[in-house]
This record gives structure tokens, C-alpha cells and sequence, in this order.
């Protein structure tokens, strides 16, 4: 009995040494980053900036690979599958990860198949109109989707994204009939806002903020409890006469599970020293988020709380894809 616990210490060091040796080798090869929108929009945006800095910290390219579709879930259904050794990360927002799992049959389990590792940034998201609507005012646009209800339709970067439960929850809340149109990202839906062919996006601040501030879109309120500091003329949809309608968007890091902790931990304390340095707190907060600085443990509570919560909604509001 003596020997054979001799044994299993001995092999418990081992594996510890093991794990210890891999995080400090850790990466031995290119990262791939996969972002389940595509080229442009904030997930996207976020992604190449987080890519850069583990580059230039751990000294291996970090590759960022487009897959939009799908509510996002492409991607991460991508890094559910891969091998679990860190080389292949996934930056989520609460579409994939807490909204999607409830609406789509997938070929992964979101709460089991992948490790919440980094809350990145939060986002409000914010209703903006194209340059054909002349509405000033979240007043102003009610009025006009009332006198002509087929007239209005809004984008999203998917069924099932928080840009479509926005608006969905807008059209209860209002009484108005806007026509969701899905796409397959931000940088779509505010080409086609800019061109005419939709009239309304309920999107984040860091898909649209560009487009705000270059005059290309009209911002009439944001969907967060308060006032964006990077927005502060804008009001909230609550100041604007539609109380309780909230949306915000969480982008989180995310490994594939069976990952080795000391790897996932290397993972998040680079991310952390990341979204210190001033010019990424510059760039999210421009953006009009709020830089994550929870630990892995809060942050795995809070994919948890967001994926009971929006099943609630969903059940609650009946929404539904069709397959």
C-alpha cells in the first residue's frame, strides 16, 4: 500500500509537471482565433485587436478566421471540435453562446463542449435609422412606422442575435411592425442601412459607432441602463419613452474543454494584460464598451446566468427559427 501511493503521488507530480511545461511552452504553434461574423463588425474588430497583442506577448502568429453564419455557432461549433490544446480560440458574444443554443439544433453543447476563459467587453446596443428616414427622435420614428407598417424593416447579424430580439422587443414594446431581415454580420446589415434597403438597426456600439460618428447613420437611443460616454447625446430608450426594452452585447474568449488549466490560465492572464494597455482600454472604450476585468470563474457565471435568462425570453416571446 506504501509503494503504491508512492506510485500515485508520483504520478501526480508528473502530470503537474506536465501541465506546468505546457503552459510555459504554450503556444508551439500559429493560434487560430475563430469569430463566428464576418470581416468588419465588432466581433471581428475585437478579435484582430486581441490577435495582435498575444502576438507581439507569446511570440506565434495569432490567425483570425472568419465564419459567419449560423447565429455565429459555426465558429464556435469549429472550436468545440478542434483539439484541446489552446491553439484554437474563440471570441463569442451572448448570440452564440447564450441566445442560439435555445433557437438551433447544434452539434455541440455551448455549456459543455467549450470553457469560458475571458470576458473581453460589453457593449450597449444602440437603435440607429438610415439617412432616407428623416426621424429625430424615437418619438419621431414611432409615429412614421404607425402611418406606414410595411414600410420598415431592421437587420440583424442572425436569427436569434441580440440585434433580433432588439427589435423584437422594441416592436412589442412599441406597437410597431418592422420586418426582421437576418444577415450574416454587423458589416452587412450597416451597408444595406446606409444604402436604403433596410430602414432600422438595433445593433452594438462597436459594430456601428464608426458609422455614427462618420454621419452615415442617425443614432436615436441606446438599449443600456445608462448613457454611452462615447454617445452622451444619445439617449436611452427608457429617456426616450420606452422603458425596460434593455439590450446588451458581452464579446468573452472562449478554449475548447479538455483544455489544460494551466494552459487556460496562461490564456486569460495574457488577455488580462491585454485589456490593460492603454491603447486597447482607448480602443473599447471608443468602441462604447466597458473592458472586462472579472476573473474565469465570474465570467463562466455570467454565460451561465445570460443562457437561463435569454431561454426565459425566448420561451416568454415564443421565438422561434425555422429549421
Amino acid at each position: 500500500m506504501f509503494r503504491s501511493g508512492i506510485r500515485i503521488a508520483a504520478a501526480c507530480a508528473l502530470a503537474a509537471l506536465a501541465a506546468t511545461a505546457a503552459a510555459q511552452s504554450y503556444p508551439t504553434k500559429p493560434v487560430r482565433i475563430m469569430v463566428g461574423a464576418g470581416a468588419g463588425g465588432g466581433t471581428d474588430i475585437i478579435a484582430r485587436m486581441l490577435a495582435d497583442k498575444y502576438q507581439a506577448a507569446m511570440g506565434q502568429p495569432f490567425v483570425v478566421e472568419n465564419k459567419p453564419g449560423a447565429s455565429n455557432t459555426i465558429a464556435a461549433d469549429l472550436t468545440a471540435k478542434a483539439p484541446p490544446d489552446g491553439h484554437t480560440l474563440l471570441v463569442a458574444t451572448n448570440t452564440g453562446q447564450a441566445i442560439a443554443p435555445h433557437l438551433m439544433k447544434l452539434g455541440f453543447d455551448s455549456n459543455k463542449d467549450l470553457i469560458p476563459v475571458a470576458l473581453i467587453v460589453v457593449v450597449p446596443n444602440v437603435l440607429v435609422v438610415g439617412p432616407a428616414v428623416p426621424a429625430n427622435s424615437v418619438r419621431d420614428l414611432i409615429v412614421m412606422m404607425k402611418a406606414k407598417p410595411d414600410a420598415f424593416s431592421y437587420g440583424s447579424s442572425g436569427i436569434g442575435s441580440t440585434q433580433h430580439l432588439a427589435g423584437e422587443a422594441f416592436n412589442l414594446a412599441a406597437g410597431t411592425k418592422a420586418v426582421h431581415v437576418p444577415y450574416k454580420g454587423s458589416s452587412q446589415v450597416l451597408a444595406d442601412l446606409v444604402g436604403g434597403q433596410i430602414q432600422l438597426d438595433f445593433d452594438t456600439t462597436s459594430s456601428a459607432m464608426a458609422f455614427i460618428k462618420g454621419g452615415k447613420v442617425k443614432a436615436l437611443a441606446v438599449m443600456s441602463p445608462k448613457r454611452s460616454p462615447e454617445l452622451p447625446d444619445v439617449p436611452t430608450l427608457a429617456e426616450a419613452g420606452l422603458p425596460g426594452v434593455e439590450m446588451t452585447t458581452w464579446y468573452g474568449l472562449f478554449v475548447t474543454a479538455g483544455t489544460p488549466k494551466d494552459v487556460v490560465n496562461k490564456i486569460f492572464a495574457e488577455t488580462m494584460k491585454a485589456l490593460q494597455l492603454p491603447d486597447v482600454q482607448k480602443r473599447l472604450l471608443g468602441l462604447g464598451g466597458e473592458p472586462g476585468n472579472i476573473s474565469q470563474e465570474q465570467f463562466a457565471a455570467m454565460v451561465r446566468s445570460d443562457y437561463d435568462r435569454f431561454g426565459k425570453l425566448i420561451k416568454d416571446a415564443n421565438v422561434k427559427i425555422a429549421q
